[in-house]
């Protein structure tokens, strides 16, 4: 039995009423369109604090911008200002005339020449190191200390060299 001989039967079936085919092509009752339910994305939500946070950076750089602008704004104001001051201070002036009718002549100074010390050499012992102290006190024996010419003896020695005393 081919298709269309179904469709035929079916068809002479339905024409003449009877219950049977009724039953089979009633529609089942359509149910309503369900409605998606709107869905909140942890992305979406990070996505708006990002762009408010964005949004703040932007404003607190536009607003650091501004200021540092009328810093340097106040700043050249300043700066121009003092320099209008400067120029009315700063006039230049003529140097005064020196006096020819009475040149400078120098003076002998009126203070006592300064009498020379001999230097000293040796360091004080509260600004020693320990461990130069002892080598110090090895060496500054009775015996070593009168080997050694003072410099006022050096002195001496080198001018009878050189005939000058």
């Amino acid at each position: 039995m081919a298709s269309g001989d179904h469709f035929n039967a079916l068809e002479n079936i339905y024409k003449w009423g009877s219950s049977l085919v009724f039953q089979c092509l009633i529609k089942p009752p359509v149910k309503k369109n369900t409605i998606p339910i709107d869905l909140k994305l942890h992305n979406d939500i990070r996505a708006v604090e990002r762009a408010r946070f964005a949004h703040q950076v932007a404003e607190k750089r536009r607003l650091i911008k501004q200021y540092k602008m009328e810093r340097e704004r106040q700043q050249k104001l300043e700066e121009q200002e003092e320099i209008k001051r400067l120029r009315k201070e700063l006039i230049p002036k003529a140097q005064l005339m020196p006096y020819f009718d009475r040149p400078f002549v120098p003076r002998r100074s009126e203070k006592q020449p300064t009498v020379p010390r001999e230097p000293k050499f040796c360091i004080p012992r509260h600004k020693m190191i320990r461990c130069c102290r002892m080598s110090c006190n090895d060496m500054s024996g009775p015996s070593q200390l009168q080997h050694l010419p003072s410099s006022v003896e050096k002195t001496e020695a080198l001018y009878k060299n050189r005939g000058l005393q």
